[in-house]
């Protein structure tokens, strides 16, 4: 593609990224000017100590969780948009958030426990037991497509099983379980982003590892096998890389829809090309400054209500797959 372009896009990504991140901890309810907060990052601000905490222990992980989370996600999307040859396939398509959500069902539901630590736990080990369930299928079933109508299949089988935990769930618990469902970047404390932040990081390099087999299955099995790919193997490694980063994201910040799906399209709608050795770096920059956009959008003016994420991220992607549904001719997928 034109390096020129190539220049404005990044240029325009980058951009975007640092101006989100700053109105991320510049914009609240509470209003505190960009100079404070600069001289609190800084480390030289000597002014209200209840500005400083809104800043340091509340915006700061938020926006720095949406930017994790927002890039792990699109990232994964993309990889299984390009696996399954799909450009409607996204990380939930797998069963791997159904997974997530039935672990933090049982754990608050069946077994009543309401910690944070435990929702996590909960949450990784039920996407982590979805993901073995679609590993061992995938040394079974050598058709891409079958695979993912068993990944869609295990996400009925989760989403039956909670309704039946919800159906006989004091109204309590149920409510728990619903205010966890929507999603949320403002969970995870400054203590706690570490452990989001190294596993996302982790999901991502491997991620650029994968570049070289991503590129050659655009070009279908067959050609890729031609290229030295040993083909049973990447598709492997890209289900263990998005199952990975799709159950991370889920366990510390709920399940989040659209960002997945729609964030590779606007990143193919900016290149013009899906040659992942740009596209990949794209996407996770696109994911990043959506997920922030999505997070900055909750915050209600003047108000100290938030909205659910799960209210605004369709907003975004919405109009973006009907886009692509539309006018799926002119963008390019798999060539």
């Amino acid at each position: 593609m034109n390096n020129r372009k190539l220049r404005w896009v990044y240029a325009g990504m980058g951009a975007a990224l640092v101006i989100l991140y700053f109105v991320g901890l510049v914009y609240g309810a509470v209003r505190i000017p960009l100079r404070d907060v600069l001289r609190i990052l800084l480390g030289t601000y000597e002014g209200k100590e209840a500005w400083q905490h809104i800043v340091i222990e509340s915006r700061l992980p938020q926006i720095v969780t949406a930017l994790l989370a927002g890039g792990a996600l699109a990232v994964s999307g993309l990889m299984l948009q390009t696996l399954f040859k799909n450009p409607l396939a996204g990380p939930s398509i797998l069963g791997i958030s159904d997974g997530a959500n039935l672990g933090v069902a049982i754990a608050m539901i069946y077994l009543g426990a309401a910690s944070y630590l435990t929702t996590i736990l909960a949450a990784l080990v039920g996407a982590f037991v979805v993901l073995l369930i679609i590993l061992g299928f995938s040394r079974k079933v050598s058709s891409n497509v079958m695979l993912l109508i068993i990944g869609i299949m295990v996400g009925y089988l989760a989403s039956s099983v909670i309704s039946i935990l919800n159906y006989h769930a004091s109204a309590d618990k149920v409510h728990q379980y619903v205010m966890w469902g929507m999603g949320d970047f403002s969970g995870v404390s400054l203590s706690k982003l570490p452990w989001l932040a190294g596993f996302t990081v982790a999901g991502l390099i491997c991620s650029v590892l994968l570049i070289k087999p991503l590129n050659a299955l655009l070009l279908g099995e067959a050609y890729a096998t031609n290229l030295g790919v040993n083909v049973r193997r990447a598709r492997v490694l890209i289900l263990i890389c998005t199952g990975v980063l799709t159950a991370v994201v889920t366990a510390f910040c709920g399940p989040i829809s659209f960002i997945g799906l729609a964030v590779p399209h606007i990143a193919r709608l900016l290149l013009g090309s899906a040659n992942h050795r740009h596209l990949l770096p794209v996407t996770l920059l696109a994911g990043s400054c959506t997920a922030m956009l999505c997070s900055i959008l909750t915050v209600t003016p003047g108000s100290n209500s938030v909205l659910p994420l799960s209210a605004i991220t369709p907003i975004i992607g919405a109009p973006v797959i009907i886009y692509v549904i539309v006018n799926r001719k002119n963008i390019h997928y798999f060539n």
